[in-house]
């Protein structure tokens, strides 16, 4: 999944970013110094020696006492505990709910089982991508949206005009922002330490899907197996109040450390998942960007998604330009590093980059020409004015380990 944040003033960019506000109001977030937004697990980042950054208009983690190393490695190992609370978790109640977001989406949302959900893409009438979205399709008779917090304003400015659109013409449909927590428990260990809590089958729950729950005592959770690390893992969905209590509680097993913005960075990129301002935008495609399979394929027959034309065109033509993957040698490769052909030609630019603390060596993603996108195309990159070999390679970078059920 592409779950991220756009662009924000930290190294790397980790991922993350500023709340979107809820219909008819704010989301409860309590503010702090400078007028950051706190997540309810504020007192708890600072009491465990997180060093807290703003990021977006939150204050969230950067990393802990252990350092973004450790805490990379560890999550691949064992388990870690990401306050993800800033992403904004929307529930679209009403007859017409999927017609709806099927109006935005490209996704086919009308053939989601009860509790299952999906990765789609909020599109312009460019082709662009305004957004990306998990919806889910649970079995509390609503849809549930967990989007992107740096695409706050312009969300809800979308969606708010598209349900009054919606209504006016007899339609029904209501839009409910929640002020729940969002915590992300992720890594190998994350099954059996979420079980000890629950009185539901984890190993029945597939990658997105979701159960509405009670978690280690404590009622109206919302449990969806999925993540931003490549890892098997979940997203936790818990009232505000009680996130303090859930998070302890899940900390208090030692395979489980906290972790921040920089491990989640770095965890997404080895796992290819894209972040949203740097490696997808309104400038980039669902073809060029390389998630066509997002599209549902009665969507593609029917075109009737924002920007269709345009995308299809692009399907049937083959895109100019395409996310590739890139191994390099020599410094880190960083966003707006040049990509060069092999004539010394700019071919592209690096969207994302930094050193893998799996791989030990360099990984990015970026566009190229199309000529120049086949896995195995020797490269070169452009860092402080001396150039570096880099070759074209597959993602994800590190094998990922989302759970099936048998």
């Amino acid at each position: 999944m592409l779950r991220a944040g756009c662009r924000a003033a930290l190294p790397r960019r980790p991922p993350g970013s500023a709340p979107l506000s809820g219909v008819g109001g704010e989301r409860g977030a309590e503010a702090g110094e400078g007028g950051l937004k706190r997540t309810p697990l504020d007192t708890l980042h600072r009491s465990r020696g997180g060093r807290m950054v703003p990021f977006a208009g939150w204050s969230l983690p950067l990393h802990y006492g252990q350092g973004h190393l450790q805490s990379h490695l560890h999550t691949r190992r064992h388990c870690s505990l990401f306050d993800v609370s800033h992403m904004p978790q929307t529930r679209v109640y009403g007859r017409d709910r999927v017609r709806f977001v099927e109006s935005l989406v490209v996704g086919d949302i009308a053939e989601l089982k009860p509790g299952q959900g999906t990765l789609t893409l909020l599109t312009n009438e460019r082709g662009g991508i305004v957004d990306d979205l998990i919806v889910t399709n649970t079995l509390e008779d609503h849809l549930y949206v967990v989007s992107n917090a740096g695409c706050a304003d312009k969300d809800l400015a979308i969606l708010r005009g598209r349900a009054a659109e919606l209504r006016a013409a007899g339609g029904d449909v209501h839009l409910e922002v929640s002020d729940n927590a969002l915590l992300a428990l992720q890594g190998p260990s994350m099954a059996r330490v979420l079980q000890a809590g629950l009185s539901d089958d984890l190993a029945k729950l597939s990658f997105m899907n979701s159960i509405a729950t009670t978690v280690f005592g404590v009622p109206d959770c919302r449990v969806t197996r999925c993540g931003y690390t490549g890892e098997d893992g979940v997203e936790i969905s818990v009232p505000a109040g009680r996130a303090v209590e859930l998070a302890e509680r899940l900390l208090g097993d030692p395979e489980v450390w906290p972790a921040g913005l920089a491990a989640r960075d770095s965890l997404r990129l080895e796992a290819g998942l894209c972040l949203y301002g740097n490696d997808i935008d309104e400038t980039t495609t669902p073809v060029e960007a390389g998630l066509l399979w997002t599209l549902g394929k009665r969507r593609r027959v029917a075109m009737d998604f924002p920007g269709a034309a345009i995308i299809m065109a692009q399907v049937k033509e083959k895109p100019k330009r395409k996310r590739v993957g890139l191994m390099s040698v020599g410094p880190p490769i960083r966003p707006h590093t040049a990509i060069l052909g092999p004539e010394g030609t700019p071919v592209g630019t690096v969207t994302s980059g930094c050193p893998s603390p799996s791989l030990g060596k360099n990984i990015a993603m970026g566009y190229v020409e199309a000529a120049h996108s086949q896995a195995g195309t020797a490269l070169t990159v452009e860092v402080r004015k001396k150039q570096h070999p880099a070759l074209v390679t597959k993602m994800p970078f590190v094998p990922t380990q989302y759970y099936m059920a048998k």
